[in-house]
């Protein structure tokens, strides 16, 4: 009998031991435990990982697309408040193009496939939206709602749960009114830290050149020479000149000081005693011509008080009095540099919220200034098109006439 045919008889006769054995071995055996968790913890943590990227990006998504429907309506709204002839749907297909393009500026992929080729299909083809019009003795007003969402594909890993695309909705809604005064306050923050005492690259129209002198001679014969340099605009004078030019499309609007009051406050790394309301612009453009640049940044305190200066019921009180009115109302926040702390920053982020959660408009303006700066008014502005980016000293003279020229305009401003 050969050894193969002696074991498979053993086994037969004894098979009740022999697997006990076999079982016994087998559990007692862990090698292959590691190996089992492993194939069921790496999809968990892997889906877990994918669901918090889409997480972060939904949120990015959603300003986007909110900040685009402000846009929208906001331009709508003012649209049919300039033009009596255009029908609803104009308006709203005005909205429509308007929130695309914005959208699809900050969020490009949302146009293009897997490979990135321009696709056919509208992302925001869903969204909808009403006017409602009314007349009064003052005019009339005109309320644009948009409502859109975009689905937004998530990535591989948060696929693993089941989940291929998740949608974000928002609403905006905005007013405008076609009486012939508005009433508007506003309050002005202007940087007057030392690098506003720069030199724009902004050739000074009035004096093109400037001359240098220096020692050209000798111990024993001293002389002095001297040559011509180019004469640019020094940054401080440049926002003179843009305030002036802002107060003058105020004045303009409002010759008799009836509807319009105005305010300043100037910071460096600290707040300088403002200017406080006053019917007019004379005592704001007073204050901004006699500014002088120096110091560091920190636009906190500057914002936190002329928010809460804004905010007063007295200041509605003081319009109601004199023209019957509850004002629009305007901050113009402006640097040219970035606060010197992160706390700073935080503290001005929080103002700016509470301020257009409020209802106050918020128009902001960086004057050539670093990308945390102009990050931080980004953050502050009401919309996309509240935010100037100004990199010459005629860029911002023209950023500060079109915050006038927009706010003498039919009285247009977000309602939701």
């Amino acid at each position: 009998m050969s050894f193969k045919s002696c074991l498979w008889m053993d086994m037969m006769t004894k098979p009740e031991s022999n697997n006990k054995s076999i079982f016994s071995r087998f559990l007692r055996n862990r090698a292959g435990n590691f190996g089992i968790a492993t194939a069921v913890i790496i999809p968990a943590v892997a889906a877990t990982a994918g669901v918090a990227l889409d997480l972060n990006r939904m949120v990015q998504v959603r300003a986007a697309l909110q900040d685009s429907a402000d846009s929208a309506v906001l331009s709508a709204a003012n649209a049919l408040a300039k033009n009596n002839t255009m029908s609803d749907e104009a308006a709203l297909e005005l909205a429509r193009k308007f929130m695309k393009a914005q959208f699809l500026n900050v969020v490009p992929s949302a146009g293009k496939d897997d490979t990135g080729e321009p696709v056919e299909e509208d992302p925001l083809a869903g969204a909808v939206g009403n006017v409602e019009r009314n007349s009064s003795s003052a005019g009339k007003t005109f309320d644009v709602t948009l409502s859109t969402s975009y689905t937004m594909p998530t990535n591989g890993l948060t696929g693993l749960l089941g989940w291929k695309e998740v949608t974000v909705g928002v609403t905006a809604t905005a007013q405008a009114t076609t009486e012939s005064k508005n009433a508007l306050s506003m309050y002005l923050v202007l940087d007057r830290s030392g690098s506003m005492a720069w030199d724009t690259s902004t050739i000074n129209a009035a004096e093109p050149t400037e001359t240098v002198y220096y020692s050209c001679g000798t111990k024993k014969n001293p002389k002095t020479c001297s040559y011509e340099v180019a004469n640019y605009v020094v940054k401080i004078d440049a926002l003179k000149l843009a305030v002036a030019n802002l107060t003058t499309q105020l004045n303009v609007a409002d010759p008799e000081n009836k509807y319009v009051r105005t305010a300043a406050v100037s910071y460096e790394a600290r707040m300088y005693t403002p200017v406080s309301f006053n019917w007019g612009t004379t005592h704001t453009l007073s204050y901004v011509q006699a500014l002088i640049a120096e110091g560091g940044t920190d636009s906190s305190d500057a914002m936190a008080r002329a928010y809460s200066d804004i905010i007063k019921s007295s200041e509605n009180t003081a319009h109601k009095n004199k023209n019957g009115q509850v004002p629009s109302k305007f901050i113009v926040f402006m640097t040219d540099g970035d606060n010197n702390y992160a706390s700073a920053d935080t503290k001005t982020k929080k103002t700016c919220e509470s301020a257009k959660k409020d209802g106050v408009e918020i128009f902001t303006v960086a004057f050539m200034a670093p990308s945390k700066g102009q990050a931080l008014l980004e953050y502050c502005a009401t919309s996309t098109s509240h935010y100037y980016d100004a990199q010459d000293a005629a860029e911002l003279v023209a950023a500060f006439k079109e915050i006038g020229d927009k706010a003498v305009q039919a009285s247009t401003r977000l309602t939701n």
